[in-house]
């Protein structure tokens, strides 16, 4: 299974501020919908292998940790992919893993915990970052994690912390905008049939 997670520290951790529609406002929602676009989303189809987390950071009550598989009875298409956030987000309750749709979930998860989760599962978690190894040449199990920010990256505090038990990976030489990053990192793994 491929995990991706996406985080931001302005994404809005509430339906009620993507309800007007602008997505700018709303932290920057625009730029998590067209990653997760990239993650699931193929031409007649969607990738059943992959899990999106979504941690964000925004007022009014972060974090929030939104989750999602694609199972057959999702009903999603990619111009209804901000809608489900904001239906994902309304159904917020406090204390508990909320599954608002088949393989959709929400809870309150901060970043690191979210990591440490994983890496607790024997995920195999790699941070996206233009300074590490190249991608084409590390050693990725197929049960894996890529960790990547929005357009004002990571948080140097964990940035720096998982930079001791995780490996940065690069996707090339060029900064890519978060959703071209995980298509490349897609592509990577498809080559390679993981």
């Amino acid at each position: 299974m491929r995990h991706f997670v996406y985080f931001s520290s302005t994404a809005a951790t509430s339906g009620k501020a993507l309800s007007d529609g602008n997505l700018m406002k709303a932290g920057r929602i625009d730029i998590a919908i067209h990653s997760l676009i990239q993650g699931v989303f193929l031409s007649h189809g969607f990738r059943k292998d992959v899990t999106f987390h979504f941690i964000f950071y925004g007022m009014p009550d972060p974090p929030k940790h939104i989750e999602i598989t694609v199972k057959d009875e999702l009903d999603i298409s990619k111009k209804d992919v901000g809608n489900l956030i904001k239906k994902i987000l309304y159904k917020y309750k406090p204390g508990e893993k909320t599954e608002v749709f088949p393989g959709c979930f929400i809870e309150k998860k901060s970043l690191l915990n979210m990591v440490e989760e994983l890496l607790g599962k024997g995920i195999g978690c790699f941070i996206l970052d233009k300074d590490g190894e190249s991608i084409r040449s590390a050693k990725i199990p197929e049960d894996c994690c890529f960790i990547l920010g929005d357009h004002d990256g990571l948080p140097k505090k964990e940035m720096k912390r998982f930079k001791k038990s995780i490996t940065p990976v690069s996707v090339g030489p060029k900064m890519y905008f978060a959703s071209q990053t995980v298509a490349v990192v897609n592509n990577e793994l498809d080559y390679r049939g993981i």
